[in-house]
C-alpha cells in the first residue's frame, strides 16, 4: 500500500488526476487547490463547472483549515453517522475557486477509508473525489464498470480493490451557517 500512496502523491503534486477507491465508490480526484487539476477532471467528466465537485479531508483538523466556520451539528452529523456523508458548508477558504459552487458553498467528507486517509494525511491537502463516471452516466459500482474513457483519461490508477464491490455514494446534507439544515441524498 506505501507503493500506492507514493504514486498517487507524485501525480497529484503535478497537477495530474487519479482514479482511486474511496469508502464510496470509485473516484477520480486531484490536489483541491490546484485550479488547472480541477479543470482537467471538469473536462474529463464533460461536466460543466457550476456543478460542484466533493473534497476529501482525513479528519476534522483538516477541515478546520478549509471551512471559515464549522457549525457545531456538524460534529454531531458526523459521530453518529452510520454511513459515509458529505457535509456541505458555506464559505469554504483555501480552496480553488473553481471547485467553489457559486452560492460559496463546497461540500467535505471525513474519510474513514484506510487507503485514503493514509493519502490524505501524507498529501497534506484534501483531494476532490467525484465518482468515476462521465457526467450523467451511471455511477459504477465497481473497477470493472469504469468506462474506458476515464481509464485513459487519468495520470494513476491505483492498484487496490479492483474485485471489490463499491457501497452505495455517500449521503449529502447541506448547512448553512444559519442554522438551515437540507438533506440533498439519504
Amino acid at each position: 500500500m506505501r507503493e500506492e500512496h507514493e504514486q498517487a502523491i507524485a501525480v497529484l503534486k503535478r497537477g495530474g488526476l487519479i482514479l482511486y477507491p474511496t469508502d464510496t465508490v470509485w473516484g477520480i480526484g486531484c490536489d483541491a487547490t490546484n485550479p488547472d487539476a480541477i479543470d482537467k477532471v471538469y473536462a474529463l467528466k464533460k461536466r460543466i463547472e457550476s456543478k460542484a465537485l466533493i473534497c476529501l479531508v482525513s479528519d476534522f483538523k483538516m477541515l478546520q483549515q478549509y471551512v471559515e466556520e464549522i457549525p457545531e451539528v456538524a460534529y454531531d452529523i458526523l459521530k453518529y453517522a452510520t454511513k459515509p456523508t458529505t457535509i456541505i458548508y458555506d464559505d469554504p477558504i483555501r480552496i480553488s475557486e473553481n471547485l467553489i459552487a457559486p452560492d460559496n458553498t463546497l461540500g467535505f467528507r471525513v474519510c474513514r477509508n484506510t487507503f485514503c486517509n493514509i493519502l490524505l494525511k501524507k498529501f497534506r491537502k484534501p483531494i476532490v473525489s467525484t465518482s468515476a463516471n462521465i457526467s450523467g452516466d451511471p455511477t459504477p459500482r465497481s473497477y470493472k464498470e469504469i468506462h474506458p474513457v476515464i481509464l485513459e483519461g487519468v495520470d494513476y490508477i491505483v492498484n487496490l480493490d479492483r474485485e471489490k464491490k463499491s457501497p452505495a455514494p455517500s449521503a449529502i446534507i447541506k448547512l448553512s451557517n444559519d442554522g438551515k439544515v437540507k438533506i440533498i441524498r439519504k
